[in-house]
């Protein structure tokens, strides 16, 4: 009889575990399945997005997705500042027709011909002619999990009944469009329409949507295969910005028709979960718990880099990358460490990774820490068309109104503040002091230069005690001047150090300042009502032109009347008659004079603290060119492009693996083992000799 074998499967499965490192895969890649070189872009989510339903969709997170994937006829040039429009899928920038007997303009928006769409399911069809996909029953429907399951897909040409059958869906109120109200207001017939459809749904029993084709939006017209016509009311210059927005996106009648069959609701198959568009790229793979990917949208329309760009790349086709990779990633640190890795092309600078990113002098320059110029990473720093404010509320007694009295008041308290040190302390620089409400990159920025901080607490005083407060003191009263601080309040230390730095602000005038913290309901009733006194806000760009940051303080648009943007509730006749005179007009040199003197105005008035205009830093691997940053872009990743071959190189010298602890241990382990095989064998050989 033969003796057993000494059990060696313990060494055999360490020796193992070390070769499987031994190919162009570094040990703690994490995409092992995923070839190391391929022409694909690695970046992170960290929210889930609602809705990718371009009649839905309002938030950044959304656009980053849908703006890649739907075109609308117009976008922003990624070259030139200030931002200038640019045709996408029209022929030109459609100009509007003014009409004085109707009152209204029109805009007639031609499509450029042969632009068709991703391959979907949508528009497959049989040798018949008839639709795969259109009339499934419900047990059919159940079968499918996700888009991928579907076996057929197909195409079709772009037409112009696409962008007006999305513009007639904004008045649906299933969908229940976040920006119907205010296209209401301007586009001819459209709170008709939301009407008749209303009654629509109400005598159907239709569980999806209604075939919009069979409803007419008086307003809005085909006009033939390419052409159509929209209508709205009055004057409006800026509408034509809404060109480039994704509610202006075409939405085939075919996606509405595939997606409201009844069982898809319940798989989560959906517009919202699975766009359909033209762009140069379509979404293939959706998981929010995980990753979602986007690929090259193999039917993209001829598309080139633009000539006055990058010498190196321009007038090549297209987009550059096959894929685009989002990763989950709800924490930064563990995001941060895979980018210094490799294995995400890009990043943020949260304020965790600061410190780690960003070295900074008094006097000095941002730059980069050495260990990221090592690694050949490159910041970009990018002005947000964003503004950043405190104001004061007009109706309050003490801090609004118009007089003299109440005037210094305001610009002593906005003379005081020290917005350079918020911006280093609460933003780690990453801000300008705004002299204005219009930011970087848009026409009408920088009308006035900011005065040192030590001259305007001074002059500050001096206002003060004119105003009849000599330090912070009424004249009359002897009483101090108390200001009530309104916040929508989240309790954490950051912003408790904010509202501290605000009292300091105040207190060099000797002003006491009174925090009243509320949760976001009860702050937005006192916003909507008028009760409050100071507060702080923001505003980001729907478009890059001035008229959308002066409408902040035009009177029609006041808070507790009207219910609109101006949260100030500010009103000067004055500063209106100049806006609207403004607002009616083109884009000229007169307008610039028209913004000079309702700047003027406003900084006589002082109903806003001038805040900053905050900057985005983000970081990229020297594989990732061209980076022209544009936050008004929507398809901005189809100018991305990167070097897979040298990616790949960095990512196997930056994570070699630590063998020597690894080889310790199984060396440490064999002498543990060793005196036990070698008693196992005697104990065997023993063992054989008496059995023979």
């Amino acid at each position: 009889m033969q003796a057993n074998r000494p059990p060696y499967s313990m060494l055999y499965i360490l020796l193992c575990l070390f070769l499987t490192g031994c190919d162009d895969h570094a040990w703690n890649d994490p995409y092992p399945n995923q070839s190391a070189i391929t022409n694909t872009l690695y970046t992170t989510f960290t929210e889930q997005p609602n809705h990718l339903d371009p009649a839905k969709s309002y938030t950044d997170n959304e656009f980053v997705l849908i703006g890649n994937i739907y075109e609308p006829p117009l976008d922003y040039d990624y070259i030139k500042r200030p931002y200038k429009l640019t045709a996408v899928t029209s022929e030109n920038i459609p100009q509007p027709k003014y009409n004085a007997a109707t009152n209204t303009s029109s805009y007639i928006v031609k499509i450029k011909a042969g632009i068709t769409y991703q391959p979907h399911p949508a528009f497959a069809k049989q040798d018949n002619g008839e639709y795969w996909y259109h009339n499934l029953t419900l047990d059919k429907t159940g079968k499918f999990k996700k888009i991928a399951d579907f076996e057929h897909t197909g195409t079709r040409e772009l037409t112009a009944e696409d962008y007006v059958y999305q513009l007639k869906r904004l008045a649906d109120p299933r969908i229940n469009s976040p920006i119907f109200g205010f296209f209401a207001t301007y586009i001819v017939g459209l709170s008709e329409l939301r009407e008749i459809l209303a009654a629509a749904y109400k005598d159907s029993s239709k569980i999806g949507e209604l075939d919009l084709r069979t409803y007419n939006l008086a307003g809005v017209k085909v006009l033939d295969r390419y052409s159509y016509e929209v209508k709205i009311k009055g004057k409006y210059p800026q509408f034509i910005y809404w060109y480039a927005m994704p509610f202006f996106s075409p939405v085939p009648w075919e996606a509405t028709q595939f997606y409201s069959q009844p069982g898809f609701v319940n798989t989560n198959i959906s517009l919202d979960v699975y766009p359909i568009g033209t762009g140069a790229f379509y979404l293939s793979e959706n998981n929010p718990q995980r990753r979602m990917v986007m690929l090259r949208n193999p039917h993209y329309h001829d598309d080139f880099y633009p000539s006055d760009g990058e010498p190196q790349y321009a007038g090549q086709k297209l987009p550059f990358l096959d894929q685009i990779v989002f990763s989950l990633e709800k924490e930064s640190i563990p995001s941060w460490d895979k980018f210094l890795q490799g294995y995400y092309d890009n990043s943020g600078i949260s304020s965790d990774n600061y410190n780690s990113a960003i070295t900074s002098n008094p006097g000095a320059n941002i730059a980069l820490t050495q260990r990221l110029i090592d690694k050949g990473i490159r910041l970009r720093v990018t002005n947000m068309p964003t503004v950043r404010y405190w104001a004061f509320n007009m109706l309050d007694d003490t801090v609004g109104g118009y007089s003299q009295r109440n005037k210094k008041l305001r610009k002593a308290i906005n003379l005081a503040f020290d917005v350079e040190e918020y911006i280093a302390i609460f933003a780690n620089g990453r801000g300008i002091p705004a002299t204005g409400p219009i930011p970087p990159d848009i026409a009408g920025y920088g009308l006035y230069a900011p005065q040192s901080n030590a001259a305007n607490v001074i002059k500050a005083k001096q206002l003060l005690a004119e105003a009849g407060y000599p330090e912070g003191r009424d004249s009359t009263s002897g009483e101090p001047l108390r200001i009530n601080y309104d916040t929508s309040s989240s309790g954490d230390p950051d912003e408790k150090a904010m509202l501290s730095w605000i009292r300091k602000q105040l207190s060099k005038l000797g002003i006491e300042l009174i925090i009243r913290a509320s949760d976001y309901n009860r702050f937005s009733e006192k916003m909507r009502t008028g009760n409050a006194q100071m507060f702080t806000l923001g505003w980001n760009a729907d478009y890059p032109d001035p008229e959308n940051f002066l409408f902040l303080f035009y009177s029609k648009e006041g808070r507790v009347k009207y219910n609109g943007q101006n949260e100030t509730n500010y009103s000067n006749p004055s500063f209106d008659k100049l806006f609207e005179q403004f607002e009616s007009m083109g884009d000229n040199p007169t307008r610039l004079v028209l913004i000079d003197k309702m700047i003027a105005i406003l900084n006589e008035d002082s109903p806003w603290i001038w805040g900053y205009f905050p900057q985005a830093f983000s970081l990229s691997h020297d594989w990732v060119k061209p980076g022209k940053p544009n936050t008004m872009v929507s398809n901005i990743l189809k100018y991305a492009k990167i070097d897979p071959e040298l990616r790949a190189k960095q990512r196997l010298l930056w994570n070699k693996p630590l063998v020597w602890p690894f080889m310790l241990f199984v060396l440490l382990l064999v002498v543990a083992v060793l005196p036990a095989i070698i008693g196992y064998k005697r104990s065997e050989n023993k063992t054989a000799k008496r059995l023979g």
